[in-house]
């Protein structure tokens, strides 16, 4: 399984080589789906979306989908993710997104996708792999209001594959408060591992390896 796991999408060389070695073959030749379920759940502006996906579309892929979670028959999604070399699931309300995979019967199938593919997730989709994502590490980071806006208290992990939880946009002017003090509050409360993320660096795994890609700066909390 080949995961690219970033904070701010695929937005610098160093992480787009990387995603070009784990593909394997020009981007050209390869078919991309994008997932954009978690930034429906968020209010405002929707420009970062637009931004996101205009910067992955910029790498000319063979065939670029838009795909939505919700409202399609199950067998239909998982079929336009077959059909993808790299599945690219954007961010938003990492709840929301994690809801919307559990809720439409899509983890099982969706997992099944991506042991042959490459997964590049941004921000919320690079959080849903913990086996934390749950309301305690909601309440442990400060996301609670994340989770209570959908109208839920509790949510379930849909892949559960690792003990880690990513937090993104570490430094990010866009989230002025995520600075080393919020980092080192999160940690004190904090009873698994915890990779923190600014917008140039992810995550990697392959094989069961895990590194890091960065042109930035990030913080791990074993």
């Amino acid at each position: 399984m080949n995961l690219l796991l970033t904070a701010g999408g695929v937005r610098n060389e160093t992480l787009r080589e990387a995603l070009r070695d784990m593909l394997g073959k020009p981007f050209g030749s390869a078919n991309v789906v994008y997932v954009p379920t978690a930034s429906v759940a968020e209010p405002g502006d929707h420009g970062w979306v637009l931004a996101d996906m205009n910067r992955l579309h910029g790498l000319g892929w063979r065939e670029f989908d838009i795909l939505e979670l919700n409202g399609l028959p199950r067998r239909t999604v998982l079929d336009r993710l077959l059909h993808a070399d790299v599945v690219h699931v954007g961010g938003g309300n990492h709840y929301h997104l994690a809801r919307s995979i559990t809720g439409n019967g899509l983890a099982d199938g969706f997992l099944e996708a991506l042991r042959s593919r490459v997964y590049v997730g941004f921000s919320a989709g690079s959080m849903i792999f913990s086996r934390h994502l749950n309301e305690h590490s909601a309440d442990v980071i400060g996301d609670s209001a994340d989770l209570h806006v959908l109208g839920a208290t509790t949510v379930e992990p849909p892949f559960g594959l690792f003990d880690w939880y990513v937090k993104p946009h570490l430094y990010s002017p866009d989230f002025p408060e995520r600075d080393d003090a919020w980092a080192d509050r999160i940690v004190a409360r904090a009873d698994f591992p915890l990779w923190f993320l600014d917008d140039d660096t992810a995550v990697r795994v392959r094989d069961g390896e895990v590194d890091v890609v960065s042109e930035g700066r990030w913080r791990f909390h074993p």
